[in-house]
């Protein structure tokens, strides 16, 4: 187990500022959920950790040191990719790609290794002169889980790995990713655009938009009681036990007979608002263009046009991006959060 840290950590492809600043830290054994849009920088915080792409200023940590590979050829991150019918070579048996990623210190038992893995995944070591071609994408899916473990890895990054599968198998191969996790507690950042899913697996959730993290906590809390604007409209649009709306806000905010056409301007600005364009991010606050308490519905909220929240998210409940979130006393730590048993 151990601890992965992003410390300011920018990365840009020409112009565009992908990921912008970002601190995120997954502590040793546990599972934190980067949730957010498309185009979000979720995907690009995960290949700039291991090494896909160039990082532009910042660093990233393993349990406080830069990271390197370890002795033998270990890799000290391994990532499974979003596309199962891609992330693995169609001319090589599944045993052979298995057998690839195996550090050089390990190679003399590669043969057992390969079929403790098989059967760690539900699949069976029989499988393992099987090619890709013979598989179901769920399955191809247990198939890179393994070959990500085959590395021995201290953190496994999972880019949106359910997405691409049938709705019918995600809970099977959500379910085999929890277990694993409890099983050989391992650290995990867990990357998916769909809250039900981050939730179902995470011990804390990290909410990112527009480069930016606009709320972390434990997953408990912020599903329970969420701060940011954003993540509301995340919540709003999974299903969920309960029903917490968009506009609550506002009602809570506004105690007077003008609340109701208050709110139905949020909706209003919410329904015609249109994504914000990652080359040119609004200055002040993202998100206030789609705020439904923001300057576009509240007229005397000016400064969320030029102030920047990030700046002191640190001294708010949840670490929320938000000027209108009040401050938080309780530090968010490592400890243990209940999670719902089965989907």
């Amino acid at each position: 187990m151990s601890e992965l840290r992003f410390d300011q950590v920018t990365v840009r492809y020409g112009a565009l500022t992908a990921v912008d600043g970002v601190d995120l830290t997954v502590p040793s054994g546990q599972v934190v959920g980067l949730v957010g849009e498309s185009g979000s920088g979720k995907s690009t915080m995960a290949r700039a950790a291991v090494g896909l792409v160039e990082v532009a200023s910042g660093q990233i940590q393993l349990d406080g040191e830069p990271l390197r590979r370890r002795p033998g050829g270990r890799r000290p991150l391994q990532m499974v990719f979003q596309d199962p019918y891609s992330s693995l070579d169609p001319r090589m048996t599944i045993g052979d790609s298995i057998a690839e990623a195996i550090p050089r210190s390990a190679a003399g038992a590669r043969r057992q290794e390969v079929a403790r893995l098989l059967d760690l995944v539900g699949l069976g070591a029989d499988r393992a002169p099987s090619y890709p071609g013979a598989l179901s994408g769920g399955q191809r899916q247990r198939v890179a889980i393994a070959r990500a473990l085959a590395g021995q890895p201290d953190v496994i990054i999972a880019d949106e790995i359910t997405s691409a599968l049938d709705v019918s198998i995600q809970g099977t191969v959500l379910n085999l990713v929890r277990s694993l996790q409890r099983e050989l507690r391992l650290s995990m950042l867990f990357i998916s655009h769909n809250l039900a899913v981050v939730r179902y697996v995470s011990d804390f959730i990290a909410v990112m938009y527009l480069g930016r993290i606009v709320e972390f906590g434990p997953a408990a809390d912020v599903l329970a009681d969420p701060q940011h604007p954003y993540t509301k409209e995340l919540l709003a649009a999974a299903p969920r036990r309960g029903s917490t709306t968009l506009l609550d806000p506002v009602a809570q905010l506004l105690a007077d007979p003008a609340a109701q056409a208050v709110a139905e301007r949020a909706a209003q600005v919410v329904a015609d608002a249109e994504p914000a364009d990652p080359h040119h991010p609004p200055a002040g606050c993202r998100f206030h263009p789609r705020c439904p308490i923001g300057p576009l519905v509240l007229a005397d909220r000016e400064h969320c046009l030029t102030i920047d929240p990030t700046t002191d998210a640190d001294r708010r409940r949840h670490r929320a991006a938000c000027h209108h979130v009040a401050g938080d006393l309780q530090p968010v730590t490592a400890g243990s959060v209940a999670k719902e048993d089965s989907l």
